[in-house]
């Protein structure tokens, strides 16, 4: 085939959790990635993790794909060099730290040097797609893909457009992400406040959890026990609309028993409240006490084995029942 994917490069910008994660999600579907960061230290470190990630993968037998190691780790190469990393692909996705200002300055960058069919995304997790892409001569090849931390791991997408992105390019990010083995949802319009839905959902969770710490109803570790071992055992199979259908005989007759009970506890949730003081230094320490600031790395691979072993059991699953 004459388009092999091997012979199609993706270019990311920042080799950070996120850059490094989707260059490995990238390689493993067989297509050619340049990774830049603006740091030499920090692209040779995460080539480091890359390398260490994929021997962990094989020896546990959660290697994705159909390339052996040594393909997969041929197909990743780093650069120091922002215009090689840009100009030859089709498809860029931009990683650095978010910051509307930086983002800006990076994708203006992007802009001058891409290719006029290549399709540039950025992986902000909260500021929407208009923002970034206002000024750009390509704005119509600009999308948000907003992942899942850490993407290897964790396989949701959020796809989100700009007020002019054409539609194609919608219809062929959402295809991409679907190849390499993720799970693509539209948000199918750019709202007006950021967070997107990820991080909306996610942010009342953490909100409620530091309310309640603060008020002294719990132990940080009791509070994610809450999560890990009730919550998020049925929230890996289905999400809350669904699980609250599933808890009733339907949703109209949990509205029937719980509407009022639903709003008056939502109605007590209070105000939010920043990460800040001293209760953001207890809830710290408190979790430092077990995974020391030194063991973060440890901790990762511990957590991201079991992502894969979980992503592996839910794929068995669906195919022994479809």
């Amino acid at each position: 085939m004459a388009d092999r994917k091997s012979d199609r490069q993706v270019g990311i910008i920042g080799s950070g959790l996120i850059g490094h994660s989707f260059a490995m999600l990238y390689a493993a579907a067989g297509y050619r990635v340049r990774m830049y960061d603006i740091k030499p230290e920090q692209i040779q470190h995460a080539l480091f993790i890359i390398d260490d990630q994929l021997q962990h993968l094989a020896k546990n037998g959660l290697l994705r794909g159909k390339l052996t190691i040594k393909e997969q780790r041929s197909l990743i190469t780093e650069t120091n060099d922002f215009t090689e990393c840009v100009k030859d692909a089709f498809f860029i996705q931009e990683c650095v730290n978010e910051g509307l200002e930086l983002k800006r300055e990076v994708h203006s960058q992007i802009d001058s040097i891409c290719r006029k069919d290549a399709i540039i995304s950025s992986s902000t997790s909260t500021l929407v797609p208009s923002l970034i892409s206002e000024g750009l001569t390509n704005k119509n090849r600009f999308i948000v893909c907003h992942p899942t931390n850490p993407p290897f791991y964790a396989p949701l997408v959020e796809v989100i457009p700009a007020p002019w992105t054409d539609p194609e390019v919608v219809f062929t990010t959402k295809e991409l992400m679907t190849e390499i083995g993720q799970v693509p949802v539209l948000v199918k319009k750019e709202m007006e406040i950021d967070g997107f839905v990820f991080n909306r959902i996610q942010y009342a969770i953490v909100g409620e959890c530091w309310r309640l710490y603060e008020e002294g109803v719990m132990s940080a570790e009791d509070i994610d026990k809450v999560m890990s071992e009730g919550l998020g055992r049925r929230y890996a199979f289905m999400g809350p609309l669904e699980v609250t259908y599933l808890n009733a005989d339907g949703l109209l007759v949990f509205g029937d028993l719980y509407r009022e009970t639903l709003y008056r506890v939502q109605c007590s949730f209070g105000p939010p409240k920043k990460m800040e003081g001293p209760t953001l230094e207890k809830i710290h320490n408190e979790i430092a006490a077990r995974i020391p600031l030194d063991k973060l790395y440890e901790r990762r691979k511990w957590r991201d084995i079991r992502l894969a072993h979980l992503q592996k059991l839910k794929n068995e699953l669906d195919e022994s029942h479809s």
